[in-house]
């Protein structure tokens, strides 16, 4: 989910950004500092937005910038699990498919796109239900359940895991298809467990000891 955090961050100021109003030298510092960086406690900084309470500053000996207190408002994305998300699918392949759901894309693997056989159609390219007839392709909108958060320090060693195989998840137009199937009480349409065969009545009873 997006949120507005605020941190109190010390920042050093070069002297060649003297000549600028100090906010503005440190709101230019902490945006190139930190927009684009994952933070485990935070999440992703979309964007730096505001420099507030700037403290007196201090310099430190043999170093000619200038370190200064600020209160820092952030732009941040931190994906949960279990939380419901929206994204456009912006890869498929025969392993699954890509949704972009914020600066980060999040994998639904093949075996949790739907509650149905499917069949990968490279033509396409995209995945088709065997008896539900849904289909997904590329730039489609989908309603997704965050299942794996794995944040690590920038975007491409991050990986967000996704599942559609639950109710009303899924494209739009699947709703009504899910919705007939809850109505007329119809069983899940992906594969059975199977079911314990039963041994015979004389197998059962061997090895018992009788009284």
């Amino acid at each position: 989910m997006y949120s507005i955090v605020k941190i109190k961050e010390k920042v050093r100021v070069p002297p060649k950004m003297f000549s600028d109003k100090l906010e503005k030298s440190i709101l230019a510092i902490v945006q190139e500092e930190y927009e684009g960086l994952i933070d485990e406690d935070i999440g992703l900084v979309i964007a730096v937005t505001k420099v507030d309470s700037v403290g007196e500053g201090n310099i430190v000996l043999g170093d000619g910038a200038a370190y200064y207190e600020a209160d820092v408002e952030m732009l941040v994305y931190k994906p949960f699990v279990h939380e419901i998300v929206e994204g456009n699918i912006s890869e498929v392949t025969e392993f699954g498919a890509f949704v972009r759901i914020s600066p980060i894309e999040g994998l639904i693997h093949v075996s949790q796109i739907m509650d149905d056989f499917i069949n990968y159609d490279a033509k396409l390219p995209g995945f088709v239900g065997k008896k539900t007839k849904k289909k997904l392709v590329v730039d489609e909108v989908v309603l997704a359940r965050i299942v794996s958060v794995s944040l690590k320090g920038n975007i491409q060693n991050s990986k967000i895991g996704l599942t559609m195989r639950q109710p009303f998840l899924g494209k739009q137009e699947w709703a009504k298809i899910d919705e007939s199937a809850v109505k007329t009480g119809a069983a899940p349409i992906g594969p059975k467990k199977q079911k314990q065969e039963r041994q015979p009545r004389d197998e059962r009873g061997k090895g018992r000891r009788r009284e």
